[in-house]
C-alpha cells in the first residue's frame, strides 16, 4: 500500500496533516470534472494520560469525523466526543458519541503495518471546524497512543458539483446502474486543480472569538453527561430523522412484523460433518485472489438497467463508477471465497439528516476512512443500501463474485456484509424502501451459492468476538445481524427487529433461487 508525504498546516496552535486520497500525491480523481476525496487529521496530544481535549478549531472542509490510534489491535472502550461547525451556516452542532466497534479483518488484510485502530466514522455533513474530547474511562487506564482526528472530506463527482458531498451532490442516473457482472478494471483518474491548498486560520464570521487557541493541557471544562457501560453507543445521541419525505415508513407486502427479534436459538436442521466446530457449508480453504470458477457464474457483459424497475436476474446496483469510487486508493487485488454462506446486515450509524442525494459522497467518505484511516486495502462491506432503497457496489471484486470483505469480525471468511446508511439504534427507523431492497440483494447474493435465506447455517468462529470463541461452531441465520457474530449494537434495535421480516422477504423475493 502506497503512503503519501503529508503537508503540515497551522491551525490554532494545533498541526493539522493534510493526506491526498490518491497515490502519488495528486488530487486526482474519476475523471474530468472531479475532485477527488482528501483525508485531513488532527493530532490530539497533551500530558495528561487519561484525557484528550481539542478545544474549537478551524478547519480544512470535511463531512466525515472519526478518531484512530497507531495499534490496530488496541481495543479502546472509553468515550470520544466531537461538535462540529456547519460550513453553510457557522452553527456548532451538539455533542456527538463516536463508537468503538471497529476491529480490524481477521484476514492477513487485517495484520498489515499501516493497519490502525479507529473508531467508526460519523457523517456530519459539510463542515469547518471541530471541537473534541476524549477520555479513558471504565477499565481503560490510558488514551491510545499517537490519538488523533481523521476528517474527510468525499469531494465531488462530474454529476454531483456539491461541495464537500453536500445538498448538491448528484443521485447516480441509470446510467450508473449495472447489473451483474465483473467490476471494471481501474484506471488511472485525471488530475484536477481545484483542490483546496492551504486552511484559512481566521475562524469564520459567527465563530466566538474568545475561544482558546490551544489545546487545554487538563480535563474539558464540559464532562460528557453520560458515560458508555461497556457497550458503546451506536451513533448520536440525538434521535435521527426517518428519512425523506415521501417514502413509505410501514413495511411492504410480505414482511412481517410480528416476527421474534431474539438470536437464534435452533439448531441447524443437519449436524456439521468433519471435525468438530467445522462449518457444514463453508469453505474448505482460505480466500483465495482467483474467483473459483466451481462457484462463480459465468461473466455476464455489465448492462445498463433502470433504477427504478430493476429487470433481468439481479437487483440494480450502482457500480462503483457510478458512485464515483476513486480506484487508485485500492493497491491489492481482491481475494474471494469459496462460497458466500451468510449474509450479515450492519448500519453505518452516524446519522440519518441526509438526502440520497448524498449518499454517493457518503460511499466515497467511508472508503477513504477505511483505507486512510484503518489502513485496509478497500472498503469494508460488499454493499450499500441507502433509505430510498438504492443498491450500491461495496468492495471491488465483482458484484456476483464472493469477494472477501471487512465487515464482521470473525466471519469474514463466509459472508457479504451489507449497510444500511443510516442510524438504528438511536431511534431511526428503515423505511419499507431500504428493508424490500436488502430482502432482494441478500435473496439475490445467497441464491448464486444456492443457500436459502429462511435458513440457518452452522459456521466455525475465526476469532473471539465477544459472541463467540474462536473455533466455536456458530448456528446463525443465513440473513443475520452484525450483533449476532459479533460483541457490538450494529445493526442497531430498529434495524435488527426487521431482520425475521426481511428473511420472509427474502424467501419470496423474485431474486431467491428456484421464485
Amino acid at each position: 500500500m502506497t503512503w503519501l508525504a503529508a503537508g503540515v498546516v497551522v491551525l490554532g496552535g494545533t498541526a493539522v496533516t493534510a493526506v491526498a486520497a490518491s497515490a502519488d500525491g495528486e488530487t486526482t480523481g474519476p475523471g474530468e470534472g472531479t475532485r477527488s476525496a482528501k483525508a485531513h487529521v488532527l493530532a490530539l496530544e497533551g500530558k495528561d494520560p487519561k484525557k484528550r481535549a481539542l478545544p474549537r478549531t478551524g478547519t480544512q472542509t470535511f463531512s466525515l469525523i472519526g478518531v484512530s490510534w497507531e495499534d490496530g489491535g488496541d481495543t479502546f472502550e472509553g468515550t470520544a466526543q466531537i461538535r462540529t461547525r456547519e460550513a453553510a451556516t457557522g452553527e456548532w452542532s451538539a455533542w456527538r458519541d463516536l463508537d468503538f466497534d471497529v476491529r480490524p479483518p481477521e484476514s492477513a488484510e487485517g495484520g498489515a503495518t499501516e493497519v490502525r485502530g479507529a473508531s467508526e466514522p460519523l457523517w456530519v455533513g459539510p463542515s469547518d471546524g471541530v471541537e473534541a474530547r476524549v477520555v479513558a474511562d471504565g477499565g481503560e487506564t490510558a488514551v491510545p497512543d499517537a490519538l488523533r482526528l481523521d476528517m474527510i472530506d468525499p469531494g465531488e463527482t462530474v454529476k454531483g458539483k456539491g461541495k464537500g458531498g453536500g445538498k448538491g451532490s448528484g443521485k447516480p442516473d441509470a446510467t450508473q446502474t449495472t447489473s451483474a457482472g465483473p467490476a471494471p478494471e481501474p484506471s488511472a483518474p485525471a488530475p484536477t486543480t481545484d483542490a483546496p491548498t492551504e486552511t484559512p486560520t481566521d475562524a469564520p464570521t459567527g465563530v466566538p472569538t474568545n475561544e482558546p487557541t490551544e489545546a487545554p493541557t487538563g480535563a474539558p471544562t464540559d464532562e460528557p453527561t453520560e458515560a458508555p457501560t461497556g457497550v458503546p453507543t451506536d451513533g448520536p445521541t440525538e434521535a435521527p430523522t426517518d428519512g425523506p419525505t415521501g417514502i413509505p415508513t410501514d413495511a411492504p407486502t410480505g414482511i412481517p412484523t410480528d416476527e421474534p427479534t431474539e438470536a437464534p436459538t435452533d439448531e441447524p436442521t443437519e449436524a456439521p460433518t468433519g471435525a468438530p466446530g467445522a462449518p457444514t457449508d463453508g469453505p474448505t480453504e482460505g480466500p483465495s485472489t482467483e474467483p473459483p470458477t466451481s462457484e462463480s457464474p459465468t461473466d455476464p457483459a455489465p448492462s445498463t438497467v433502470p433504477t427504478e424497475e430493476p429487470t433481468g436476474s439481479s437487483p440494480a446496483i450502482v457500480s462503483r463508477a457510478g458512485w464515483g469510487a476513486d480506484e487508485s486508493l485500492v493497491q491489492d487485488p481482491p481475494s474471494y471465497l469459496n462460497k458466500v454462506d451468510a449474509v450479515f446486515v450492519h448500519h453505518t450509524a452516524g446519522t440519518n439528516d441526509y438526502t440520497c442525494a448524498d449518499s454517493p459522497a457518503i460511499i466515497r467518505a467511508i472508503l477513504t476512512y477505511h483505507v486512510k484511516t484503518n489502513g485496509w486495502n478497500d472498503v469494508g462491506y460488499n454493499f450499500f443500501v441507502d433509505k430510498c432503497g438504492t443498491v450500491f457496489e461495496g468492495r471491488a471484486g465483482g458484484v456476483d463474485r464472493p469477494v472477501l470483505g471487512a465487515h464482521t469480525y470473525g466471519f469474514n471468511s463466509y459472508s457479504s456484509g451489507i449497510s444500511l446508511l443510516g442510524d438504528y439504534e438511536n431511534g431511526g427507523t428503515p423505511t419499507a424502501a431500504a428493508k424490500q431492497a436488502i430482502a432482494d440483494l441478500a435473496a439475490w447474493k445467497l441464491g448464486l451459492h444456492g443457500v436459502d435465506p429462511e435458513a440457518k447455517v452452522t459456521l466455525t468462529a475465526a476469532a473471539d468476538t465477544g459472541v463467540w470463541t474462536k473455533g466455536q461452531a456458530a448456528t446463525l441465520f443465513t440473513v443475520s445481524g452484525h450483533r449476532d457474530g459479533y460483541a457490538t449494537l450494529c445493526p442497531g434495535a430498529s434495524l435488527y427487529s426487521e431482520l425475521p421480516g426481511i428473511r420472509t422477504a427474502a424467501g419470496s423475493s423474485p431474486y431467491a433461487t428456484g421464485n
